[in-house]
């Protein structure tokens, strides 16, 4: 499947995948200058592009696991959803999660981006529903 961007600020950096069985499309910071990030501080990162997302799809924009673990750098509304009616530029919701200053480099890889088919259901109202052996059994329910 062929998915067109563009590119909304010469150092815009193409999403890329890392690894030839990668998932995910590593998304860039697009700054004129390093941004700090505080302990506890969030802060909406530019990467300078926009998609065309094919209708059907969704992007889900996910934390990198390495910068999670080393700086508790987190996205905050992980994951973020990106509609395919969308063609504005891509920010990322950065939080700091960790007890240092994370410096965030124009060009530094900041998040993931992975793409997935959604359904779309005609949602109808009923007077009941099925019942099942967990029924409303919410959190920690089943023990733990």
């Amino acid at each position: 499947m062929k998915l067109s961007y563009q590119r909304l600020h010469p150092n815009a950096i193409e999403p890329q995948r890392m690894s030839e069985h990668a998932s995910g499309y590593d998304l860039f910071a697009c700054l004129d200058q390093a941004c700090i990030l505080a302990p506890g501080q969030r802060e909406a990162i530019a990467t300078g592009i926009a998609l065309a997302i094919p209708e059907g799809y969704e992007a889900q924009i996910r934390p990198r696991s390495g910068l999670a673990l080393k700086c508790g750098l987190g996205v905050l509304n992980s994951p973020g959803t990106i509609d395919a009616d969308y063609r504005g530029e891509i920010k990322v919701i950065l939080v700091n999660l960790g007890s240092q200053d994370v410096i965030i480099e124009p060009g530094m890889r900041i998040a993931q981006m992975v793409f997935h088919k959604i359904e779309v259901f005609n949602l109808q109202e009923c007077d009941s529903l099925k019942e099942t052996l967990r029924n409303a059994g919410g959190f920690g329910h089943t023990g733990t």
